[in-house]
């Protein structure tokens, strides 16, 4: 997806990127994992839509129990991944949800983070988003019109168990 420029230059990109370095900062340090940061990174992933144009997400239910579901997955058995160990792709995840049923059509995308400390706040994980650009592309895609955010306690890797480690479903 390309880049719509914008009229007052640099200006509105430093701004957004201001805001989400303050925000890392002043934020208190991650506590449970669950409601209180998916919430955060959905007000974080619409803001950068606004930013870009692009509607806002709505969240959903089904994409949130799915993406949960693969966040303590990676967590407990120690892989970063799309697929699961058992192989299993997002979309199959999704569908044991019931999210694609009745619709005729459907298309879902997902990023995934892990992060320590300030690294594995909320905004912190939007910012990196936005970083990469296959990440940026899916967060940014005005097709997408849902969210799922799951949220667990932990990194997928051994050695420290202080992090959390995100999923973020998308769908239309």
């Amino acid at each position: 997806m390309r880049s719509r420029p914008h009229r007052g230059g640099r200006w509105p990109l430093l701004t957004i990127a201001l805001l989400l370095v303050a925000g890392a900062i002043g934020a208190p340090p991650a506590g449970a994992a669950g409601g209180t940061s998916s919430s955060e990174v959905l007000r974080l992933l619409n803001a950068a839509r606004a930013h870009h144009g692009a509607p806002p997400l709505r969240a959903d239910r089904r994409l949130a129990r799915a993406a949960a579901a693969h966040s303590r997955d990676m967590v407990a058995n120690r892989y970063f991944a799309h697929a699961s160990r058992t192989g299993e792709r997002p979309s199959q995840r999704i569908a044991r949800t019931g999210w694609m049923h009745g619709r005729r059509r459907w298309h879902v995308g997902e990023n995934l983070a892990w992060g320590t400390l300030r690294r594995a706040r909320p905004a912190a994980i939007v910012a990196a988003w936005l970083r990469s650009p296959s990440h940026r592309r899916i967060m940014l895609d005005s097709r997408y019109r849902v969210v799922g955010v799951g949220v667990a306690r932990g990194i997928p890797f051994a050695g420290s168990r202080h992090g959390l480690t995100y999923t973020a479903d998308f769908g239309y």
